[in-house]
């Protein structure tokens, strides 16, 4: 059964090791923005805040584990323009702006290794 997968990205963190967001840094507003504005913090909003949060985690998780799951399987990557390929997968480098593939089939033919840039594919799919 292949289930679409869409690409999720987000920002990169205020630290060096990327370990959190600053919700009232201008890169954080620019970049990511909510659906609750920061820069009034009631006891209602920083609820609000903290359910976004949890969401944004719970669907960050879910991607980093498809990236796990599709790991040396034949991958489906629907991109721009209509273009379709089909390649196995091998993995993404640390910011996920790349997926490493092998054989990748294109319509003009086959590639033994590829990298594939994420911000050219829209969805993903595979068989579990």
């Amino acid at each position: 059964m292949r289930t679409p997968v869409s690409v999720l990205r987000l920002p990169r963190g205020p630290d060096p090791n990327c370990r959190g967001f600053d919700p009232s840094s201008p890169r954080y507003i620019a970049l990511c923005a909510t659906t609750i504005s920061a820069s009034t913090e009631t006891e209602f909003n920083s609820a609000q805040i903290q359910e976004e949060q949890h969401a944004r985690s719970m669907l960050r998780e879910s991607f980093l584990r498809s990236l796990i799951a599709m790991t040396n399987k034949q991958v489906q990557f629907h991109m721009y323009e209509k273009v379709n390929v089909e390649a196995t997968f091998g993995a993404s480098d640390i910011d996920i702006l790349n997926f490493q593939v092998s054989d990748l089939q294109t319509p003009i033919g086959v590639q033994k290794e590829a990298l594939l840039r994420c911000q050219d594919v829209i969805t993903y799919s595979f068989d579990l």
